[in-house]
């Protein structure tokens, strides 16, 4: 029985470099030659291939991270940036409730009027954000829509809206509160 050697066979071209005593010409010739063996490689260019692939690998997991952190900071920096604009819609009103107030100890019909005037307004802008304000009274109750508070015999076919207790706000795609609405009831109910 013959016994196998572990070590790949050496090309012709590293056997004449270590008969001729170049070791450093074997070792080239071994990482560089197309037809080594699979898999053979000269022990020092290992250790460099492993070292360039750490290197690489946290130069990645850097780059990396400094990502997540511009992005935490972008985020940071964004989410202020809303929030100012969205406080920025709501200083009118501030300032128009600050004139009614103004107004209180004059005529009650002012105090009344700019009331009124900070309602709308604050509906207004309610509706540029994307929550416009709906009753549906006359529509026919929608429980994606409407939350009933009552069910009172009307004039109106069973399952309308005939009354908005509390307006509801918004949209089919986005909303903020459903109306709260009085339905007609059929002839038994109520």
């Amino acid at each position: 029985m013959t016994e196998q050697n572990p070590i790949p066979a050496q090309t012709a071209a590293d056997q004449e470099a270590e008969r001729s005593g170049d070791a450093a010409a074997a070792a080239d010739g071994a990482a560089g030659d197309p037809a080594a063996p699979a898999g053979q490689v000269a022990p020092g260019g290992a250790t460099a291939a492993v070292a360039e692939l750490e290197d690489r690998l946290r130069r990645a997991l850097a780059d990396l991270d400094n990502l997540r952190k511009r992005y935490d900071r972008e985020l940071a920096r964004e989410r202020a940036a809303e929030r100012a604009r969205q406080a920025a819609l709501w200083l009118p009103m501030v300032d128009d409730l600050d004139r009614a107030l103004e107004h209180a100890d004059g005529d009650p019909a002012a105090l009344v009027e700019g009331i009124r005037a900070v309602r709308d307004q604050a509906v207004t802008t309610l509706a540029r954000l994307g929550f416009p304000r709906f009753t549906d009274v006359g529509q026919p109750f929608d429980p994606a829509r409407h939350e009933a508070m009552g069910v009172v015999r009307a004039d109106a076919p069973a399952g309308t809206v005939v009354a908005a207790v509390r307006p509801g706000y918004g949209g089919d795609e986005s909303l903020l509160r459903p109306a709260g609405v009085v339905v007609a009831g059929g002839a038994n109910d109520g």
